[in-house]
């Protein structure tokens, strides 16, 4: 019975990549010829936690290459090294490898041997950010599921780079160095089940080509987007999750109904440069308009639905949905319309 418990906090500490003197404890008294079979081939450099046999802790130990990994390993944490190259004789017999943490390291794309990524084929979780590289590596394998590459130098996505990717759901491309040219027609295609997609912190002016289909969460804050395409959502209608925030986006940036989209149920344009709230979706929950130059709300202007009708619809009725409204950081003085309270009968919080 202790056993058992004391495997279930450490299952429950690495989950959260914490080590404390608690998972320690639990080490030291498991019975020797319990772990003996587990540690015999762990590298010297790295911790290979007997409740836990398909993990390999290599993190924070000043490494500069990638040890031997053991056939047994499916998680391999190296984030926090030196790394400089990942080549294929450290992953030979690593043949079931389901999670590789290389976060914090010192990686080129010359130093990603050629192949050796795809070679992979049971690779669900790849993590790059905060490395060197100047481009999307490739090939890669085409069971990924999620491909973090933040916080890079980012600036070319090879041609075809994601045409075979077909189980990614996240692509995390944040901070980096892409263009507008770097973003083609084709660039995202393959992605058919992707349905997370992070281009924020780059240097994008114009709204990217393409976007899969089945994507519902876009992020695009800090770049430098000044105006919406006509119908540009039709493209991507299951699209619910979009952040806009700090770009250059004016009233004459945006169409019409450029956001009076069903599907979209957080929209986030903080720090642009409205004068006005632009036309918004009565499925609509969560609005983030802070810190922009609005000067004054009418509620008659922005209801997805008229006045008379919301207020005849009462409590229950199908009237707008929307929960949260920010708007401070503007220059509106309270309080707030009363007309934007009989419109938006379900809201539970305006920032002012």
């Amino acid at each position: 019975m202790t056993l058992k418990v004391y495997t279930s906090l450490l299952l429950l500490f690495l989950v959260n990549s914490g080590w404390t003197r608690t998972v320690r404890q639990v080490y030291d008294e498991l019975d020797p010829e319990h772990w003996s079979h587990y540690t015999s081939e762990c590298p010297r450099e790295c911790f290979c936690p007997p409740s836990f046999p398909n993990a390999l802790y290599c993190d924070n130990k000043g490494l500069k290459e990638i040890p031997a990994i053991p056939a047994r390993i499916w998680y391999l944490y190296l984030q926090n090294n030196l790394i400089e190259t990942v080549s294929e004789k450290p992953f030979v017999n690593a043949t079931h490898l389901r999670w590789i943490n290389l976060n914090k390291n010192k990686i080129t794309n010359s130093g990603i041997e050629s192949g050796v990524l795809s070679k992979m084929k049971r690779l669900l979780y790849l993590f790059l950010e905060d490395n060197e590289l100047e481009e999307v590596p490739a090939p890669l394998p085409v069971s990924l599921e999620q491909l973090r590459l933040a916080k890079n130098k980012i600036s070319r996505i090879p041609e075809g780079v994601f045409s075979n990717l077909e189980n990614l759901t996240m692509l995390d491309l944040h901070q980096n160095s892409l263009l507008d040219s770097a973003l083609q027609s084709d660039t995202f295609q393959g992605l058919n089940n992707l349905m997370q997609l992070n281009i924020a912190k780059n240097s994008l002016k114009k709204m990217p080509l393409s976007i899969p289909a089945n994507t519902l969460q876009l992020f695009l804050d800090n770049n430098s987007i000044e105006v919406i395409p006509e119908n540009y959502f039709s493209a991507i209608p299951k699209v619910t999750f979009l952040r806009l925030n700090y770009n250059k986006l004016s009233d004459d940036g945006i169409p019409p109904n450029g956001f009076n989209v069903s599907s979209i149920l957080d929209l986030q344009l903080s720090h642009n440069q409205l004068t006005k709230i632009p036309p918004i979706n009565a499925q609509l929950e969560h609005l983030h308009l802070d810190h922009n130059r609005i000067k004054s709300v009418n509620g008659t202007q922005i209801c997805p639905v008229s006045i008379a009708i919301a207020e005849d619809y009462g409590f229950y009725g199908n009237i707008p949905r929307l929960r949260y409204l920010r708007l401070d950081g503007n220059e509106i003085q309270p309080p707030i319309p009363l007309d934007i309270m009989i419109c938006f009968r379900l809201l539970q919080a305006v920032v002012i």
